[in-house]
């Protein structure tokens, strides 16, 4: 008989894909093998920024998160998760180098459900993977991101930041993130708010109230 928890992660994740972002395809291969013998889909990513991309356009079930990737780092990519999704989705940080107690408790200090290390049995990450999705189902049960519709905190800042007069490379030093990051954020924030230009996102932004004047 299946637990019912299983049978809800199960449920859930099915609905979604849980992204797997590492730079090792055959460690992508292989969770990808044991999501789908579960009935779980899944995406990959061998960057940080592709994952971004990848989240922004499909919001997943959960993320598998290498820690070490070639452009930017998987604490990096949690930090933006947080940001973009709040805290509803599952983010579980694997690596094979990164193995230290401060490294884990630095992982789980930046909001991640879970840290663990390389070689990882199939069946012990796939029950991890599933408890995560359960627990964090049940926090949020229609199993959407908060307040997707508005802006997120970051996206915010982006748009303060532009507001005053900072040009996207300006604004990727300030906040200590990749100019592609902060194209996503623009991109994401004009669509939200209904608008085509960076100017045009403004005035809106001091019409809606999401920033001020002062």
């Amino acid at each position: 008989m299946v637990h019912e928890g299983a049978a809800a992660a199960a449920a859930a994740a099915a609905a979604k894909a849980v992204l797997i972002v590492d730079d090792d395809s055959g460690f992508r291969l292989m969770v990808a093998h044991a999501l789908a013998r579960a009935g779980i889909p899944s995406t990959q990513a061998a960057t940080g920024e592709e994952a971004l991309e990848l989240a922004d356009a499909n919001a997943p079930a959960a993320v598998l998160l290498d820690v070490r990737l070639p452009d930017i780092d998987g604490f990096e990519v949690c930090r933006e998760l947080r940001d973009r999704f709040g805290d509803w989705l599952p983010v579980i940080f694997v690596s094979g180098e990164r193995v230290e107690p401060h490294d884990r408790a630095a992982g789980l200090l930046l909001g991640a459900d879970d840290y663990l290390v390389k070689p990882v049995d199939p069946d012990e990450l796939l029950a991890r993977i599933r408890r995560a999705i359960t627990r964090t189902q049940n926090k949020n049960p229609v199993g959407q991101p908060e307040h997707r519709d508005d802006l997120t905190p970051r996206e915010v800042e982006v748009l303060r930041l532009l507001a005053r007069g900072l040009d996207p490379a300006a604004i990727a030093a300030e906040l200590v993130i990749s100019p592609k990051t902060v194209a996503s954020h623009l991109q994401s924030v004009m669509g939200k708010l209904g608008v085509h230009s960076r100017a045009h996102a403004v005035a809106r932004a001091y019409e809606d109230g999401w920033i001020n004047s002062k």
